[in-house]
């Protein structure tokens, strides 16, 4: 059986901003060019960490959700157009690679966000929080809820709280 060849892992972008102080004057500046195709407009390294560290999230980010900066322009388009900014959108994206860990029943159980927005539990992909909640409790969960990555939603109105009357 011939063995199969896995191409390396780039590096994370969390680990390349983290190396960004490392890097010399003139990495730097390479990077900037790859980056932005132009000169660096100051010597300043700070301001050129600080962008370079956006544009690589930038980058990663248009990865993982593409129609981020589409619908962020239709969002400005609106709010220019009626001065009223819509709510954002209620869905929870969570960085790849973030561990959510949730204690229930005495056990602790851990699932990791992967590259694609979907999530591992127990060695299987599960495209949804809420499918885990489910098969960790048996029961209907919203699972970003269960992990505690949104809040509960606060009553409407607290009269109302103990039922009709």
């Amino acid at each position: 059986m011939k063995a199969s060849i896995v191409p390396p892992t780039p590096p994370s972008v969390v680990a390349r901003i983290a190396g960004l102080p490392d890097l010399s004057i003139e990495e730097m500046r390479a990077l900037w060019r790859e980056l932005f195709g132009s000169e660096n407009p100051t010597p300043n390294r700070q301001f050129m960490e600080r962008r370079i560290a956006y544009k690589l999230q930038e980058i990663e980010f248009r990865k993982v959700d593409p129609n981020l900066l589409e619908r962020n322009k239709r969002r400005i388009k609106a709010l220019l157009e009626t001065g009223k900014a819509r709510k954002l959108d209620r869905d929870i994206r969570l960085m790849p690679g973030t561990v959510l860990t949730r204690e229930y029943q005495g056990v602790e159980h851990r699932v990791t966000v992967a590259q694609d927005g979907q999530y591992e539990f127990e060695g299987r992909r599960y495209p949804s929080l809420s499918m885990i909640a489910r098969e960790i409790t048996g029961t209907r969960w919203s699972g970003p809820l269960f992990f505690g990555v949104k809040a509960p939603a606060k009553a409407k109105n607290p009269k109302k709280q103990g039922g009709r009357r």
